[in-house]
């Protein structure tokens, strides 16, 4: 039903989301983001200090020891009894076996007409691939005078002033028989003697740690599956979440030398949050992360002490988020507290960390988000965006001055690298856009300014033009588009145009660079992105503004943008397609249902098109911690009737729809497969039921098509989608 993301750094915490295993949520996302595909992308992610999001409430609290438990049951819930449940649930698997049966004959019969154009967009991506995607390397995490890197399933070391070419190999995928899996994460102990890496395939949503004891002859010393997070807190200690159910809420301790143990150490009970470790930057901690998508409550573990109990900072208080970071006996804290309720960077002593002791130490700006933030020894660097550009404050802590740099206009999408040494004297990040390919930067502290790295090997597209809109929505509130089309393109009003969308969670639509988007723009297509309110690409109250009784303004945001684009000139409705993933689906889909005769084809990755009945049921994993996003029918019938009333399977009626591609999973754990198997049938037989009411005045009948993969899980980054996601724009696009 929904999605989360990986760990990856801070933006999660901005986001103000609590995500399970995966890159993309109910997007990207991520984006999104998930809207964050590669073609072929290497198996690999080397995360730098996962910082991750905290957020709670005034329920009850997370637990010390002993465990406690919590039931996802709603109280004046109708319980069946055991013989209806056991009957309605085979009439239900019978159901979905059928109607996924018939899809499938569906996709069997239409899938071989497209070969030979499938063939030629094959070529072209793997012609981009071998360009650009290949020409990259993986992040190098240096420790002391060790560097550590990953290429194609394995993990090296080499000395820094030997070169790579010494490199000493110290893991293998291929070695250990994970074909299949990829490397997620990498942690190594402070004194450089274990490793702890996770291993995940992309058919599964769990991960397993495996923990490496380095030495001449490196040795498997422990496996533990089914983990999400887990950093060191001394040389032999190791804190980890164990996932069940797309659901972290238990953190263990292991050591590995003297007395081996493993024992429990926080449980987390309410089913809203969701559990996270992170270490601070200069080690001197290890945060216990509890999360839901608007609360955060944080405990710290001292890395001196690793054995005693985790010290509170701040207990929940609902509605306000926070995360910490440690510099000199202070936490320094990203935090929605106070007004407005944006981000604000404040501090606060170790040993009164209360909030009544938190000293403001800066406040964004209105309508600006905190992408990332990164701490370093005496300053930290804060990655923002504005009005759709990148750019950077440096906070110094000595001189108390902060320093905004404005990074380069093309920049739509920027990852940060991992800087496991908090005395370094360089951060280094890459910038990219959907049609720029990853570049290197980094930022001197001792300069004082901005480096570019290495000229780029492969030559960047430079015909490709980017315009910003503003867009007026039905409320006046103006929102921004982001347009990329070729320069030599004549008659934009002629050309396909591919809108994208997301609005959800406070995620940023994924603008990072891949090689499909610029083989559109080489074939002329405009690429427009819309960020709609739901989304975070203005902060905070962003989201907001466009979650549970405000989900409707996503849509008017979406009509407008979409609209604009053709007075401006850029295509005309039967020209246009508009492709979401996950949780964009519900404004894709409820789009097609108030305005279909804005698009021509709908593109769609794993879609949420069922929001009521899906909310409906407590029983699926996500459904409680959901709530804060889309509401709870339940109990609430007004949020039942408003959710109703722009849920897309609800509002299907007989009309002329646009041809609609959809990609599902066959073993997707966050949008049921039943929910888009009947969301399809339904949509058909509307549009079927129209044509024939109005056969005679010429209408067109829309291919409406589902590929169910067997392989994959909720939006899948892998090589097939970037093929997919072409590929069905052919199939559905005039």
């Amino acid at each position: 039903m929904k999605a989360r993301m990986c760990c990856a750094g801070l933006r999660n915490l901005l986001q103000g989301l609590s995500f399970s295993a995966k890159y993309y949520s109910k997007h990207n996302p991520p984006q999104t983001v998930c809207l964050f595909s590669k073609i072929a992308p290497k198996k690999c992610h080397i995360l730098g200090c996962s910082k991750s999001t905290c957020t709670h409430r005034t329920a009850p609290p997370g637990s010390i020891l002993p465990c406690r438990f919590f039931s996802c049951k709603q109280e004046g819930t109708k319980v069946l009894s055991k013989r209806k449940q056991n009957t309605s649930m085979v009439t239900s698997e019978l159901l979905h076996k059928s109607l996924l049966k018939s899809e499938q004959k569906n996709w069997n019969n239409i899938s071989p007409r497209y070969k030979a154009m499938t063939k030629r967009i094959r070529e072209k991506l793997e012609e981009l691939h071998n360009m650009y995607t290949l020409n990259s390397r993986s992040p190098r995490i240096r420790f002391g005078e060790n560097v550590y890197f990953e290429e194609n399933g394995c993990i090296f070391l080499a000395k820094a002033d030997d070169g790579e070419g010494n490199a000493k190999i110290l893991f293998s995928i291929e070695d250990l028989g994970f074909s299949d899996a990829f490397i997620q994460r990498i942690r190594i102990s402070p004194d450089q003697r274990y490793m702890a890496i996770s291993l995940k395939s992309e058919n599964s949503e769990e991960a397993t740690c495996i923990i490496m004891k380095l030495g001449n002859l490196p040795v498997v010393e422990k496996v533990i599956p089914s983990v999400f997070s887990f950093e060191w807190a001394a040389n032999d200690v190791l804190y980890y979440t164990a996932q069940k159910n797309l659901k972290c809420q238990n953190v263990f301790m292991t050591t590995f030398t003297y007395q081996k143990l493993t024992k429990l150490v926080y449980t987390e009970q309410d089913a809203r949050f969701f559990v996270d470790l992170y270490c601070t930057k200069d080690r001197h901690f290890l945060t216990i992360n509890s999360n839901s998508k608007t609360t955060s409550e944080v405990w710290l573990v001292d890395c001196r002490h690793p054995f005693e109990s985790p010290a509170l900072v701040q207990a929940r208080t609902t509605g306000l988020m926070y995360h910490v970071e440690h510099r000199k006996d202070q936490l320094y804290i990203l935090t929605t507290y106070g007004e407005p309720a944006e981000y604000k960077l404040m501090k606060a002593p170790v040993a009164s960390s209360g909030k009544e002791n938190w000293q403001l130490v800066y406040a964004l700006e209105r309508k600006t988000k905190l992408v990332d933030f990164e701490m370093f020894s005496d300053d930290c660097i804060m990655f923002l965006k504005n009005a759709g550009h990148l750019y950077l404050n440096v906070i110094s802590f000595v001189s108390h001055s902060v320093q905004s740099i404005k990074l380069p206009t093309w920049a739509c999408e920027f990852e940060l690298e991992s800087h496991p040494e908090h005395t370094t004297s360089t951060c280094y990040f890459q910038l990219s856009s959907p049609v720029h390919p990853p570049k290197r930067f980094a930022y001197s502290f001792k300069e004082n300014n901005l480096i570019e790295q290495a000229v780029q090997e492969v030559p960047i597209i430079t015909n490709c033009h980017t315009t910003r809109l503003l867009a007026k929505s039905k409320d006046e509130t103006l929102v921004p588009i982001t347009v990329f089309h070729n320069k030599n393109s004549k008659e934009l009003h002629r050309r396909p145009l591919l809108v994208h969308v997301y609005g959800a969670y406070g995620i940023d639509l994924n603008m990072s660079f891949k090689e499909e988007k610029l083989m559109l723009i080489e074939e002329g297509w405009i690429l427009a992105y819309c960020h709609v309110r739901g989304g975070g690409e203005q902060g905070l109250s962003w989201h907001r503004d466009g979650c549970q009784h405000n989900k409707l303004k996503g849509l008017h945001d979406l009509r407008a943008c979409i609209t604009l684009l053709h007075q401006e000139g850029f295509s005309q409705p039967k020209h246009t397609a508009l492709a979401a993933a996950s949780a964009g689906g519900v404004l894709a889909g409820a789009l097609c249902n108030a305005a279909p005769a804005l698009l021509r084809a709908v593109v769609l990755q794993a879609p949420f098109v069922d929001v009521l009945n899906t909310m409906m049921k407590t029983h699926l994993p996500l459904t409680i911690e959901e709530q804060e996003e889309w509401g709870n029918p339940l109990e609430d019938e007004k949020c039942m009737k408003y959710i109703k009333s722009y849920c897309p399977y609800q509002n299907i009626k007989p009309q002329c729809y646009p041809s609609v591609f959809i990609t599902a999973y066959e073993n997707d754990e966050r949008v049921p497969l039943t929910g888009i198997l009947q969301y399809v049938q339904k949509l058909r037989k509307a549009a079927l039921d129209h044509a024939s009411r109005t056969s005679n005045k010429g209408n067109w009948i829309p291919n409406i098509i589902l590929d169910v993969q067997a392989d994959g899980s909720h939006c899948d980054s892998s090589w097939e989608h970037s093929l997919n996601e072409v590929w069905s724009l052919y199939c559905t696009a005039p």
